[in-house]
């Protein structure tokens, strides 16, 4: 298994990229965020896929590890292949699959071109926990922040509050005490109207 490249940067597209590693030019398919990564460095280094099949041998590139993992979770899903998966990277930064995955939210995962409603509840059922898995305690926090953030928001609203203005107010005291749980967080927003 090929598990990483460095080598010096010969061809670069938003789909591939050509590297060449003493003398042999490695074709590594990468995705638009993995592209958007690269700078002007004639150096580099790229976490790798190889995809074994019958008629190939297919390298797929990222620029750090999280992303690779999140590939690599996806195209263990049925209905996802290594196209799609680069798709939904191309669409989505890596943390924001993640997020979307670990919210449940059907939608995000929807919206990529190729991917109908059973595969997307498909992709949650089979990868919540797997990415769960993939955060530091850290990022789960601030997952769990913004599910408790969305859900003081509606509260807000409800209450009769602009989205705007609440939005502001509860990123204020999110930001001052990122521990509040979601009752402390409506009743401090709702002393600062």
């Amino acid at each position: 298994m090929i598990t990483q490249i460095i080598g010096r940067l010969v061809e670069k597209s938003p789909t591939h990229v050509v590297i060449d590693c003493q003398g042999i030019g490695y074709e590594v398919n990468i995705s638009l965020h993995t592209f958007s990564q690269l700078g002007e460095d004639e150096n580099i280094k790229l976490f790798t896929h190889l995809q074994i099949r019958e008629d190939s041998h297919t390298l797929f590139g990222f620029f750090t590890p999280i992303e690779r993992s999140v590939f690599r979770l996806l195209i263990s899903v049925s209905g996802i292949g290594a196209s799609i998966a680069r798709t939904m990277l191309s669409s989505l930064e890596p943390q924001q699959i993640q997020r979307a995955i670990v919210t449940e939210d059907l939608n995000t995962i929807k919206s990529v071109k190729g991917i109908g409603l059973k595969t997307a509840q498909r992709v949650l059922i089979e990868l919540k926990d797997k990415m769960m898995n993939l955060f530091e305690g850290e990022e789960i926090q601030s997952f769990a922040n913004n599910t408790i953030k969305e859900e003081a928001l509606s509260a807000l609203e409800v209450l009769g509050y602009p989205r705007k203005q609440s939005e502001k107010v509860i990123d204020n005291i999110i930001q001052s005490a990122p521990e509040s749980s979601l009752e402390e967080l409506i009743k401090a927003a709702l002393n600062k109207f």
